[in-house]
């Protein structure tokens, strides 16, 4: 019949689908098709209603054996409770109810607790008050925000400056406020955890290289130009920085600034230099790492630097052509949406920029000698190393014998000696930083800053404590502080 043939047909048409098709795919197919049958028909829906309730005394048991999942695995730091100062900190402070002499504190040029910015500050509180309680260009711009811009571009040399309300946040934002996806960062694996924050925001490409390795950035500058020259239209979009500092506070040295601003022109990348710890400091008249190579200033793009050093104020400021700088006022985060730097922190650093402008020379001659001095007291210790360029007023003391010891080990018999010293009436701190979002974490270290204002006799007294409270008098852990015997 009619059906018979149409029934026939229809089995000779499967059988030559079916030709060739294998048994695995075959099974696959069928397995699939019953999971499909039975969520379709066979799977029960949720209904609310039919939940099981527990009783008072079972949520109490649950809720009593609950513990909450840590917000962060592990512990981010070696934090301990900080000594707590109960004066103004100067080259001597008040530590627990002792005056100790400070060496801790980046006070380079001893204007922290000066009487002249004392009493300066006192006035601007009478005239302006505290606190400025809006941005820069929402009504917290004061008049000594701009003259301290015009002072700090005149002192530096460059055609204009800007000024940031915290330091940290200032090369923070500045880098993204420039690089974004798609360009490029080259930067010294040396560099300040505020910068590598800033190199974060940006999401750019970063290509780091080893510490002041002048050979290893040429050879990574080089491969990418190689790459970029394939990419014509990529090589015309690609923006290329290059990101240092003037003193390095991770290792007290100093950058190569001649070999870098040689770079800079020969592949055609923008240098940014962040100096808050050479500011003030390097120079014969302390205007920084340009000064003290004989560099242009005009062949550094962008000088950032905190004012909570060299100054003894708060914030930070960067200088540079103007088209450089203004772009900032409408795209740095932390200059367009923080509250504005307090006029009286104003008005201070413009006070210790002319106490610098006026006795910069003599200050940094000083500084720089008595840096150099108590390196070379401190070259006698036979059981720590100095680390760092002995023009560097941040001293860097590294065991000599630490190879293989792991990091934390190190760490705990350097704080041992850092408690003696304090016990002894010498604060110094051990370096410390947050490992786990550290790039490249910096060997373990006690750190030694000098200030100007520090005597010849307290650089002696200091050393010969340091000196002594780390000999190994006993075996590592066993240590506990003890009075030093000063002679």
């Amino acid at each position: 019949t009619e059906r018979q043939r149409a029934n026939m047909g229809f089995a000779t048409l499967l059988l030559t689908a079916l030709e060739g098709v294998s048994l695995l795919h075959l099974a696959v197919d069928a397995l699939l098709l019953v999971v499909v049958v039975k969520l379709l028909f066979f799977s029960q829906s949720y209904n609310p209603k039919e939940r099981t309730r527990l009783t008072k005394a079972e949520e109490d048991l649950l809720i009593e054996e609950w513990s909450p999942a840590p917000l962060i695995e592990g512990s981010t730091t070696d934090y301990s409770e900080p000594p707590v100062c109960e004066s103004a900190v100067s080259t001597h402070t008040v530590i627990h109810g002792r005056e100790v002499l400070n060496f801790a504190t980046f006070n380079f040029l001893g204007l922290a607790g000066n009487e002249t910015l004392e009493q300066t500050a006192v006035d601007c509180i009478k005239k302006y008050g505290v606190g400025s309680c809006g941005p820069r260009g929402f009504y917290g711009t004061v008049d000594v925000h701009l003259e301290l811009e015009n002072k700090l571009a005149a002192f530096m040399q460059c055609e204009e400056a800007i000024i940031y309300s915290y330091g940290f946040s200032t090369i923070a934002s500045i880098i993204p406020a420039y690089s974004k996806r798609g360009d490029i960062i080259f930067y010294d694996k040396g560099v300040s955890f505020a910068i590598q924050q800033g190199l974060v925001a940006s999401r750019s490409k970063l290509v780091p290289f080893d510490h002041n390795d002048m050979d290893q950035l040429e050879q990574l500058m080089q491969q990418h130009d190689a790459e970029l020259v394939k990419d014509k239209r990529r090589d015309n979009a690609t923006r290329r920085f290059l990101v240092t500092e003037g003193i390095f506070p991770n290792y007290g040295d100093i950058c190569p600034l001649q070999k870098l601003v040689e770079l800079k022109f020969k592949y055609r990348v923008r240098l940014i230099v962040e100096e808050s710890m050479s500011f003030g400091v390097l120079g014969t008249s302390g205007k920084g790492v340009t000064e003290h190579f004989g560099v242009p200033v005009a062949d550094v793009d962008m000088i950032v630097a905190s004012m909570g050093n060299a100054l003894g104020s708060v914030g930070g400021f960067c200088v540079g052509r103007s088209f450089v700088v203004d772009h900032q006022r409408l795209s740095a985060q932390g200059y367009c949406f923080s509250a504005s730097l307090p006029p009286l922190l104003a008005a201070t650093a413009i006070e210790s920029l002319s106490i610098i402008d006026t006795q910069g020379k003599d200050m940094a001659d000083v500084l720089q000698r008595k840096a150099a001095r108590m390196r070379s007291l401190l070259a006698k210790n036979r059981t720590l190393k100095v680390v760092g360029a002995n023009e560097s007023p941040i001293i860097h003391l590294a065991q000599r014998e630490a190879t293989g010891k792991p990091a934390s080990a190190v760490e705990a018999e350097l704080q041992e000696i850092v408690d003696e010293c304090l016990a002894a009436d010498v604060a110094i701190t051990r370096a410390r930083y947050i490992r786990r979002e550290e790039a490249f974490p910096p060997p373990p270290t006690i750190r030694v800053v000098v200030s100007h204002a520090h005597t010849d006799e307290e650089l002696d007294r200091a050393a010969m404590v340091i000196n002594t409270a780390s000999e190994p008098l006993a075996q590592p852990g066993t240590r506990s502080p003890r009075r030093i015997t000063l002679t």
